[in-house]
């Protein structure tokens, strides 16, 4: 029976062995199977764990500074665009905006009157150079008709003293002709009658004579006169042209005038400007929502003073989020913006996420950094770089917001 059982064994020998070595082969070529998938696989994608969410985070800080009245929201509240954060003390904020309008009321005010003082003056000037003229040619006129008259008197006196002297010898021939007469009566040749007819021609021809010398003296007291009036008249003429060349300065004045009317225009400006300011003061005294989004790192309490640019706290917008992935460097060669990709999140067990490439940064991490790296001194070290690429979610994948900036996620883009 013993040999019966070893000549057994050695017959079922064999075929263990056969089926030992079909199964192994068999491994062997799921392997290689799956492998070559895998290979295949690696091949159309590229992946990296230095990645993580961003996303929009707004650092709010105060404009203006004061005494804070109410703080409206709390860390990780979410907010709307608009909704109100803190409130600051607007009281003085509100004076300010007073006295901007109480300040830019007298600017218009002046602004006004000078305005209206400008085609006055314009008038003014224009009638003023006309009325200058006006006297001016009428004190010629006076100048002229007063050395007329200067004229008109020497020409008296010329006749005057021409009718004198035939006077004078009118009567010197009567008084000659009485005294040759005188004897004759005496003696009777001739008659008392012709004698005093005589007398009375020379009496009338010397009271003719006196009267001319009256009528030169006359003339002579007419020229006095008309030369007094001459100087007054050229008198006059300098002062009327002393005022004519007043009024022709009066267009100075005018651009005087018209640039006091600008200054008073500009301070307006000036004062609208400070009301403006004092009006966005007031408004910045109420901090609101620039954006939607959650709290966070609140770091302001009613009734503390802040300073302006003090940051109390920041906003982070959870609507629109994406990746930034560090890929090698030697990752980049077949990627491109719009390829195709699946973001896995490890905070949320390893989720996945359609998303695409949207674009890839224009230099390497490295380069931004506080100190970037100077490789022309010293012993080179080739260091693989890695290059920031933007991977957008596709929209509608995350209702909840769960994915928050900051997360660690895995990023795979299919380049092929």
């Amino acid at each position: 029976m013993a040999e019966a059982k070893a000549e057994t064994e050695k017959a079922d020998a064999p075929a263990g062995n056969g089926r030992r070595w079909r199964i192994g082969g068999a491994v062997v070529a799921v392997l290689v199977i799956i492998g070559g998938i895998v290979w295949l696989r690696s091949r159309g994608h590229e992946s990296t764990d230095d990645a993580q969410v961003d996303g929009r985070i707004t650092q709010i800080a105060a404009r203006v500074g004061g005494p804070v009245l109410k703080v409206a929201v709390e860390n990780n509240q979410p907010v709307a665009a608009g909704a109100l954060l803190v409130q600051i003390d607007p009281a003085d904020y509100q004076v300010a905006v007073d006295r901007a309008k109480a300040e830019l009321a007298d600017a218009q005010a002046n602004a006004g009157a000078a305005r209206t003082g400008v085609p006055i003056a314009r008038v003014e000037t224009r009638a003023g150079v006309s009325n200058a003229a006006g006297t001016v040619e009428q004190a010629q006129a006076g100048v002229s008709g007063a050395e007329h008259e200067v004229q008109v008197a020497q020409a008296n006196l010329v006749t005057a003293q021409a009718h004198e002297r035939e006077k004078e010898a009118t009567a010197l021939k009567a008084a000659k002709d009485v005294d040759r007469l005188r004897p004759l009566v005496e003696k009777d040749e001739i008659s008392r009658q012709q004698f005093d007819a005589a007398v009375a021609s020379a009496d009338a021809a010397r009271a003719a004579a006196d009267a001319a010398k009256s009528d030169v003296a006359s003339a002579q007291s007419a020229i006095t006169v008309a030369q007094q009036r001459v100087a007054q008249a050229r008198g006059g003429a300098a002062q009327a042209r002393a005022g004519l060349a007043t009024a022709e300065t009066a267009p100075q004045q005018l651009q005087v005038t018209q640039a006091r009317a600008a200054a008073a225009e500009a301070r307006v400006r000036q004062a609208e400007a400070a009301l403006k300011q004092a009006e966005l003061n007031l408004q910045y005294a109420t901090i609101t929502a620039p954006t939607a989004g959650v709290v966070s790192r609140k770091s302001v309490e009613p009734g503390q003073v802040l300073q302006p640019g003090q940051p109390v706290l920041a906003l982070v917008d959870l609507d629109r989020v994406w990746v930034t992935a560090n890929f090698k460097e030697t990752q980049l060669k077949s990627m491109r913006p719009g390829q195709k990709a699946v973001v896995e999140v490890d905070a949320l067990g390893g989720k996945s996420f359609e998303a695409h490439v949207d674009s890839i940064a224009a230099a390497t991490g490295a380069k931004f950094s506080l100190l970037p790296p100077e490789n022309a001194t010293g012993n080179f070290v080739k260091v693989v770089q890695r290059v920031p690429v933007r991977i957008f979610f596709e929209p509608n994948q995350d209702p909840n917001h769960l994915l928050r900036p900051g997360m660690s996620v895995t990023p795979t883009v299919y380049v092929k």
